[in-house]
Formats: C-alpha cells, structure tokens, sequence
C-alpha cells in the first residue's frame, strides 16, 4: 500500500518540475524596432535652379522624413521639406544657378526621429550661351540663367514685348558687324533690374580686352512727336539687308508707352556700321511719356551715351562714365524731363579698329532744335526742343586732353531751349555754357530757356566768348573759376580704377550744398510739373540724402 502511494507521489512530482521548468524558460520576444534613416540618398541637378533629391524607402516604415540643405561646402543645414512616407523623392527647386547644395534626410517614427543620413552634395547647372540670330516677334522672356548674345541688328517687332529679368547679362557679338538691340514703334521692352542685380548690356569680348564701340547699342523707336518732316531714319541703319532702314519720325503721340528699363547698364557700345554713323549706348527716338526710364547707365561707348530725338519721355537717376562724343544729347523737339544726372569725363576714348572715330569735341549736354532735312523753318522749325534737366553734376577733362572745339559742360545751338536747374559744371576746359546762336536766343526771350540755381567752377569762362549773353538775374549762376572741382566731392575720382574711386557727395561746406531753386514759376512751373521738384542744394546728390549711384553702377578701362 505503502509502495503504491509512494510512485503515485514521485510520478506526481515529475510532473511538477517539468511543469515548473517549463515556467522558468523565457518567452519569445520580436526583434528589436531599427530606427535608422533612409538608405540610398542622392541628388542631381535637373536645370539650373532645380535639383532632385531620391532616397530608397526603409525597411522599417515611417511616417514621414525630414529633408535638410546647406549652401556650400561650410554651409549650415536648415530643413527644407517634410516629405510624406511614401515619398522616395522630392524636387527642390528656386536654387541660385552654379551653386553646390548638400542634403541629408531622416526617417520619423512612432519611436522617434531617426539619425540624419550621410551627406550628399551636388552643383546646380551654370549658366547657359543663348545665341540671338532672329527677330524677336512674340511676347520673349529672357532670364539670368543665360547670356544672350546678339548676332548681328536683332529686332523686337511691333507688338511683341521683350521681358528682362533682373541680373540678365546680353552681349553684343563682337564678331557680328553692328550686333545691336532695336525695340521699333509699337514694340516694348521691360528690362526692370534691382541696384542688386543690374541688366547688363555689354561686349562679348572678355574683360580687359573690350573697347568703345565692340558693338552697336540698345535702340528703342516710339511713336512721339519729332520736328523733321518726310522721313527719318535711324543713323547707321540701311546698310545691309540685316540693317534696314529703321524711320522714327512721323510718331503723333508723346505719351506713347515703349515699356520701362530700370537698373540698366550699357558698355562699350557705338559701333558704326556707316562712316560717321555711330550708333549710341541709349538712343531714344520718339519715345513718349508712357514708357519708364530710370537707374541706367552708359560707360565707355564710342558716341554719345544718352541722344533723345524728339518725344517727351522722362527719366531720372542717369550716370556715364567716359563718353565717345557727348554724355547727354537732346534735339529735334524732345520736350521730356530728367532729374538726377552725372557725367564724367577724364579722357578720349581709343575704338575698336574699324568701329568709327571718338568726337573731337565731347559735351555734358549738348542740345538742339532743328538742324538737316526735314527743318521745314530751319532752327525755328517746332515742335521746339525744351526739356528740363535739373540735378546735374557734370565733370570735364581739364585742359589739353579735347581739342578747342570741345570741352563745354553744355552746348545750348540751333535753336534750342531748355530749363537747367539746380547744375553743376566743372572742370571743363573751353567753358561752362556754349550759348551759341539767335534762335536760342529766342527761346530764352520768349520764356522757353533759362538757368536756375547753376554752379560753375574749374573753368576758363562761365560762358563761351562771342556769343549769346544770357538775360537772366545774376543770382541765378554762380561762378567761381579758382575752385578746383575735386573740391566739391566726397571722392573726387583723379585716376579712377573701380566704382569704388565715385563719390558724388558734397563735401562739407562746399557752396553747391545750397544756392538751388526751390520754387519754379513761369514754363519751368508748367514744364517741371510733378516729375521734378526744386531742391535747396545744387548737382545730382543730395547732401542729407543717399548715394543713389551706388551698388548697380561700374567703372572699367576695359
């Protein structure tokens, strides 16, 4: 009995230990959750502004992905995108041209964020070679991501419109005889740059080997009002097939829109496809007040930098900076207003061989009325030229660098007129004011020329000997032939090598901090309207005011 009880109780016990043992062992667990970024990280540049960013999905899934960029091989990683988890790419575009980026990404999880992958770096696309060989005949965008090099005399239609964007470089092909822009009547162009990232017109030559006329000029032909009747055409056109005649009188409209530029600058321009038929950096035909002129700038062009013929727009904030022939030319009715002009000169230009000839007598300003075919009443022929031009400061050569018939600060002849307030001239080695013949005479008579709150200093004469004598008040010009023009300025540039050498500020205490016209009246009143006020210091800046030329302007030889 005894012995049955015992192997019940050890079987029993058996029993129990391997059920305890079988307690003891431990249960089977899942492998542990991996949290680690996305494998497979690349990138390449798609154009360039744009790049595309591709990784591989992860095993371990997510729920999203953090996507981070750095400018630069030292740049700084900021997060530029939060892509869904079932992205396994992402388009970043808006890049800067020419530029490495370096990305890297993590993976988001219940968990946690993921580590951030190793980085992976790429370099956007540069910028691109677009040669300009045909007429532009439709609505034409062009951007900074290219250079656009005319070929040859290139042609914005009648109702096409050709939009720049900002920081866009165009060149004229200096192996193209005449490469030119021409914006005829009825066409527009918006060139609207920032001081940041100017419009840049220049040679296709590298720098340091570009010259005074390496190519022809920006053109643009409105439909405003000129003085010469029949037909007139463009000087150096009608000289190949590919430079037709291009005529700009016949307009009837001085509020006619061509568009605007603004931040503009055009170098090393003027080629001439005709003896003594140069083009100019900025000729403005006819071009009425509808279009927008502003920021611009002319350096080193072979003839003159500025040349209105007719039409009445207005402009403000000019600058140029070593003239071929005259800075600012104004003629054939132009009865438009500018404001807040500077004009150096220290030299006479040497041309590109075969381009055409530097003048011998290179002006600040240089105005006329009526003057060649088509001046039906010869100098008294109207619409009269009567622009106002206030807020100028024009610097000269000095003495033995132009020959006698140049080296004015203003040459007023052939009938012309005009309101000039608010001026500086210096430096200019023949006088300050050409006031040449009768019939500007007459403009000023009858009220349609004068001189308010001029300064006039480094110079022979305030005005050319034997001829007009001007019959305003006294007050209104103040000479002073004993005040070096380097005086004047903050920075006076007397061998200038960059930009940086410019600075039109007054000098502390200088005369033409004050001594300006504040209060118009008579044809200036009419005239200046509101596009131009008076202002109690004379040239183009203002003591208390910024440095308006700075940032967007350059200087160089070549």
């Amino acid at each position: 009995m005894m012995f049955g009880n015992r192997s019940t109780t050890r079987a029993a016990m058996l029993v129990s230990l391997a059920l305890l043992g079988a307690c003891s062992e431990d249960p089977v667990q899942p492998p542990p959750v991996t949290n680690n970024p996305p494998a497979g990280l690349a990138a390449a540049a798609t154009g360039q502004t744009a790049v595309r960013v591709t990784w591989t999905a992860p095993t371990t899934a997510a729920t999203s992905f953090v996507l981070q960029r750095a400018t630069g091989a030292a740049g700084a990683f900021a997060n530029v995108a939060t892509p869904a988890a079932t992205a396994v790419q992402y388009d970043d575009a808006g890049l800067t041209l020419n530029t490495q980026y370096r990305y890297r990404i993590a993976a988001v999880r219940a968990a946690g964020t993921s580590a951030f992958s190793a980085e992976v770096a790429v370099t956007t696309q540069g910028v691109g070679l677009i040669d300009v060989t045909a007429d532009i005949t439709t609505n034409t965008m062009w951007t900074a991501a290219n250079v656009y090099r005319l070929k040859g005399f290139r042609r914005v239609a009648n109702g096409a419109t050709l939009t720049i964007e900002e920081g866009t470089r165009i060149e004229g092909d200096f192996a193209t005889i005449g490469s030119s822009l021409f914006v005829l009547r009825g066409a527009r162009i918006n060139a609207i740059g920032t001081a940041a990232n100017p419009i840049v017109f220049t040679s296709s030559q590298a720098a340091g080997q570009r010259q005074p006329g390496d190519w022809g000029g920006l053109i643009i032909i409105g439909n405003g009002v000129i003085n010469r009747s029949g037909v007139v055409n463009i000087e150096g056109t009608g000289t190949s097939a590919d430079n037709p005649l291009q005529p700009y009188s016949g307009g009837n409209n001085n509020s006619d829109n061509s568009g605007r530029l603004s931040y503009v600058r055009v170098e090393y321009a003027g080629f001439g496809p005709a003896q003594d038929a140069e083009l100019n950096s900025f000729t403005l035909a006819g071009i009425g007040n509808g279009t927008i002129l502003n920021h611009l700038e002319a350096l080193n062009g072979l003839d003159d930098h500025f040349e209105w013929f007719g039409g009445a727009v207005d402009a403000k904030f000019l600058v140029s900076y070593q003239s071929g022939d005259d800075h600012f030319d104004m003629s054939e009715g132009y009865a438009g207003r500018v404001q807040f002009l500077i004009g150096y000169q220290s030299k006479i230009l040497i041309p590109r061989a075969g381009a055409g000839n530097v003048s011998g007598d290179p002006q600040g300003i240089e105005n006329d009325g009526c003057n060649g075919s088509g001046c039906d009443l010869g100098f008294n022929s109207a619409p009269f030229t009567v622009p106002v031009v206030a807020n100028f400061t024009m610097i000269g050569t000095g003495p033995g660098i132009v020959g006698a018939s140049g080296g004015f600060g203003a040459v007023l002849r052939r009938g012309t007129g005009g309101h000039y307030v608010n001026g500086i001239f210096a430096r200019w080695p023949s006088a300050a004011i050409g006031y040449r013949d009768a019939a500007s005479k007459t403009r000023e008579t009858d009220g349609f020329l004068s001189f308010k709150g001029i300064y006039a200093a480094d110079s022979p004469v305030l005005f050319q000997a034997g001829q007009q004598t001007y019959g305003g008040l006294p007050a209104d010009l103040e000479y002073s032939a004993a005040t070096a023009a380097a005086t004047l300025f903050t920075k006076f540039p007397t061998a200038p090598l960059t930009v940086a050498d410019f600075d039109w500020s007054l000098a502390a205490g200088v005369a033409p901090r004050t001594g300006g016209t504040t209060a118009f009246s008579g044809d200036l009143l009419f005239r200046a309207g509101a596009f131009i006020a008076g202002t109690a210091y004379r040239g183009a800046a203002d003591p208390a005011g910024g440095k308006w030329w700075e940032g967007w302007t350059s200087y160089s030889n070549n």
